[in-house]
């Protein structure tokens, strides 16, 4: 039998450690400047976008954990990318925040009862959506930002 809510969680907690063993010996002046993907995004900039995901997937965790059905809230990545200058972050900065967003966040949902993986909430752009969802997109989105960050570092 599979548990999902634990098989999710080691996921989860995957993404961190293998951002980091990709980074170990990787330049934060390239960091800047190699690109790659859809989005022509930097390593940097894809550090930027996983440290601003995590903080708003932990801000809607905790509001579908507190509320019901709250209205939750969505912002587009390649505009916040322009409006918080992505390109001109410090690497280390991006994923030390990265990971305090991420330990929070893990803290918050092992804490969850099982029920409260099916609390809900209104995606503005996914419908309604659960806890354990939302966690399994996260889980997905994760996996294609590393692949893209790999990607990059073997163009080196």
């Amino acid at each position: 039998m599979y548990n999902t809510i634990q098989d999710l969680l080691d996921a989860y907690r995957a993404t961190p450690e293998t951002l980091q063993a990709l980074l170990r010996h990787y330049s934060p002046e390239r960091s800047a400047t190699t690109s790659d993907g859809d989005e022509d995004w930097s390593v940097v900039e894809v550090i930027c976008h996983l440290r601003d995901s995590e903080a708003s997937s932990l801000h809607r965790t905790r509001s579908m954990r507190d509320q019901t059905y709250p209205k939750l809230t969505a912002r587009d990545p390649a505009k916040l990318a322009i409006e918080l200058n992505y390109a001109s972050t410090l690497l280390d900065s991006a994923l030390s925040a990265f990971l305090k967003f991420r330990a929070d966040h893990i803290q918050e949902l092992t804490s969850l009862r099982a029920e409260q993986w099916e609390r809900i909430g209104e995606h503005p752009s996914a419908g309604t959506i659960t806890i354990i969802e939302m966690i399994a997109h996260l889980v997905a989105h994760d996996s294609i930002h590393l692949a893209q960050i790999a990607r990059q570092l073997i163009w080196i």
